[in-house]
């Protein structure tokens, strides 16, 4: 027996979803899948995030061509003067560096003065830490499939025993070479004896004021460990820096749960109300030891995004007339290395996201310094875990495939871009935010045309059987390509409709019908084109929806379940831009002048489809569609602009406005109090403040009857301000009343009939 199509067809849809989600799974797990997403995904996400500011505690000292023609150098950096370097090193520490380190190899000796001068400016900073250079072999991929990962090390260079010794450290920083893009670094180099990178050195170093901090918690959640830790730097001098690093890198091996535990006693403790940057600095060290030692490069942007002096420049810091760029490097690291914009065949260039496409790389000192800085604010690129991996690839897969398959083609197609970018948009947040990435190969470039085109395929097969319902469903309402679900259950949608409460902005041309005698139907049409652009845009800025439009007027509805008044205030909004925007309409041209009534008016309104036969129209009707209507028209008797009901603007802040009268209008038996609105409050003066007040004052005596007061303050408003219709309008009214009283009980009603 057949399952019924209604009952099959979310079915149908999940198993769709479910092998969408176990294809993209799968895919996943494949070598050339992972390099993928590093590539491409990662460097999607890159330049979607763009730049980003890099930390200030962090100075690049530039060794590049402009500092060798200023000092009058070689350009090989490897020729330079190791007694230039010995100034330099005087010259930061004098600056107040924290930590100074050379990504520049000193292998050989040179000049024996040079090396002595070098070796002795490193010895009084006590703070110099020195690139060991590492012969490798040819980098390939190991077995979990990455480009990026480095086979084998073959040996560790050391530089020039004298200096080596004058160090207060030296260590090891490979990245692989081109054509593969470094995405990745150590802070332990695995392979070369699991020895910390400079970068890391760099950091522990320069994180020595919260040592004794680190070691009094370590205490607390392991206390038997902290027994053979130096307590001070001379200690740690002492012992030497690297073995020290490697003993504390041990205890964390040793204990895998500590760094959860310190993590936690340092969350439960208040320093971080009491002094931020010394939590934000012990943090990092904990996660140094305890994180994942291979880790993913957060760029900061395209070369010397990282706060760069030109080596020339940092000799002469703090001198008077000496550095063009005078930066302080009080408590900074600093490294030292060969930094511009790179050309690929460079030496120290790498191929990163920020390469650009001309062949300019960035310098390997940059990527040390951004090692540096990611240890420094804890930043690293976090790919998500691996359940979470799985969790997420499966429930894509189910909405990309479900959503494809329950939806027509168009709708599919609609629905698979929009899911597609509201994803990237959330993975570049989360990127953006806090460094997490997600993955955007798999889901985006794999699953998602694979749910659409699977849905579309699938859906094909069974449109045959449904096509006679599906065209005479969509010769109502749809085109031929939308959905399938109208086929299968073919509503009444002719009379169908909703009670709302809703706000409506009529508008329309004054003099409309002469312009038209005086253009051809073109060039009216093209004119008309242009001034409904513009004065629907405020509409929609504003959250409305332009539901009606007759030759030069059109009807613009705000709706909701209940009265709102952020519904109202945008209404008034739209209303005072409409006006602002032909003010700006009319201006573009010299002789055509385009004047605009609009009135605006609240209350219930019946929203629903309106016509017979074949032809069917959706907009509001009721008695507040017609009063929006009237109160247009009433422009034209008060020389007024913009109008609105006292429904509309009761208890609305930041809206100027003033009462203009209580009126009969058109049709009604009910009066309307009407309002003209005047601006935004933020836009008003002091002189039109006080016109509202005199009218305030002269409309009270027009209600009590007093015409000459009324009159004489009417006048003043004319007199101090020029024109204004209103005040014109009751002028000649107090003068008609004053000759021929109004009859019956007066309670300050103006019938009016539409001119």
């Amino acid at each position: 027996m057949m399952s019924h199509p209604m009952m099959s067809h979310p079915l149908k849809a999940l198993i769709l979803g479910l092998l969408v989600g176990i294809v993209g799974l799968g895919v996943s797990f494949f070598p050339f899948s992972r390099n993928a997403e590093e590539n491409i995904g990662l460097g999607l996400l890159f330049k979607l995030r763009g730049p980003r500011p890099a930390p200030s505690e962090v100075v690049i000292v530039s060794i590049d061509k402009e500092s060798s023609e200023k000092l009058n150098i070689p350009e090989n950096p490897d020729k330079w003067p190791r007694s230039l370097h010995a100034r330099l090193i005087e010259k930061l520490f004098a600056q107040g560096a924290e930590v100074i380190t050379f990504d520049v190899h000193f292998i050989d000796p040179r000049s024996h003065d040079d090396d002595n001068s070098f070796a002795d400016a490193m010895r009084k900073a006590r703070n110099v830490v020195l690139a060991e250079p590492l012969t490798a072999r040819e980098i390939a991929p190991g077995n979990s499939g990455n480009l990026t990962e480095l086979h084998s090390i073959v040996k560790i260079v050391k530089p020039l025993p004298l200096l080596a010794s004058s160090a207060v450290a030296t260590a090891p920083f490979v990245l692989p070479r081109i054509p593969f893009k470094v995405n990745q670094y150590w802070t332990f180099q695995t392979g070369a004896g699991d020895l910390p990178t400079f970068p890391a050195v760099a950091f522990q170093l320069f994180s020595l004021p919260v040592y004794e901090e680190f070691v009094r918690l370590l205490g607390k959640v392991s206390p038997n460990q902290t027994g053979n830790l130096p307590r001070n730097a001379e200690t740690i001098t002492a012992r030497g820096v690297v073995k020290w690093i490697r003993d504390l890198r041990g205890i964390f091996e040793s204990e895998p749960l500590i760094t959860e535990r310190m993590l936690t006693e340092l969350e439960s403790s208040n320093l971080s109300s009491v002094d931020a940057k010394k939590y934000r600095l012990l943090k990092s060290v904990v996660k140094l030891y305890g994180d994942a030692n291979r880790r993913y490069l957060n760029y900061y942007g395209p070369p010397r995004t990282i706060t760069t002096i030109p080596y020339y420049q940092a000799l002469t810091l703090g001198e008077n007339g000496g550095s063009e760029k005078q930066i302080s490097l009080k408590g900074k690291a600093v490294f030292v290395g060969l930094s511009e914009i790179l050309l690929a065949e460079r030496k120290d260039s790498f191929y990163t996201v920020f390469s650009q496409a001309n062949g300019l790389f960035i310098s390997g000192v940059e990527i040390a310094a951004t090692a540096f800085s990611n240890l420094l604010e804890d930043t690293p690129l976090k790919p998500i875990s691996a359940p979470s991996h799985i969790l997420l690839l499966l429930i894509w897969g189910l909405l990309v495939g479900t959503v494809c398959r329950i939806s027509g083609m168009a709708v599919a197609a609609s629905a698979a871009v929009g899911l597609s970018i509201l994803y990237l948009v959330a993975a570049a947040f989360q990127f953006k935010t806090d460094a997490s990435w997600y993955p955007i190969v798999v889901p985006l470039f794999l699953q998602t045309p694979l749910g659409f085109f699977g849905a579309v395929l699938w859906n094909y097969v069974e449109t045959n059987k449904e096509r006679q319902n599906v065209r005479k469903a969509l010769g109502y309402y749809v085109p031929n390509d939308v959905v399938d679900l109208l086929a299968k259950n073919i509503v009444d949608m002719k009379r169908g409709g909703q009670m709302v409460y809703g706000a409506c902005l009529f508008a329309d041309v004054a003099g409309y019908t002469t312009l038209s005698e005086k253009m051809s139907p073109q060039q009216l049409s093209d004119l008309m084109h242009k001034y409904f652009e513009a004065t629907f845009e405020p509409v929609k800025q504003h959250g409305g929806l332009v539901v009606n439009l007759k030759g030069d007027s059109f009807l613009a509805i705000w709706k909701a379940v209940r009265a709102e008044p952020d519904l109202r205030r945008q209404a008034c909004l739209a209303a005072l831009d409409v006006a602002k925007a032909v003010h700006r309409f009319n201006k573009s041209f010299d002789n055509l002048n385009l004047p605009t009534r609009v009135g605006v008016h609240s209350g219930q309104i019946f929203l629903g489809n309106i016509g017979a036969g074949d032809h069917y129209e959706y907009g509001p009707t009721g008695d507040t569609v017609n009063t929006a209507s009237r109160m247009d028209g009433l422009n034209k008797y008060l020389g007024t602009e913009v109008l609105a009901s006292e429904e509309l603007v009761d208890q609305l802040d930041g809206i100027m406005t003033r009462e203009v009268g209580k009126f009969r209008l058109k049709g009604k038996a009910q009066p309307v109090v009407v309002h003209e609105l005047l601006c935004r409050m933020e836009e008003s003066d002091e002189k039109q403040k006080r016109a509202c007040a005199i009218f305030a004052e002269a409309l009270d005596a027009f209600r009590r009857q007093s015409w000459d007061e009324a009159t004489a303050k009417f006048h003043q408003i004319t007199e101090n301000n020029g024109e204004d219709g209103p005040a014109h309008f009751y002028i000649k009214l107090c003068e008609q009343y004053k000759k021929s009283p109004p009859e019956g009980p007066w309670e300050g009603v103006i019938p009016l009939e539409e001119k």
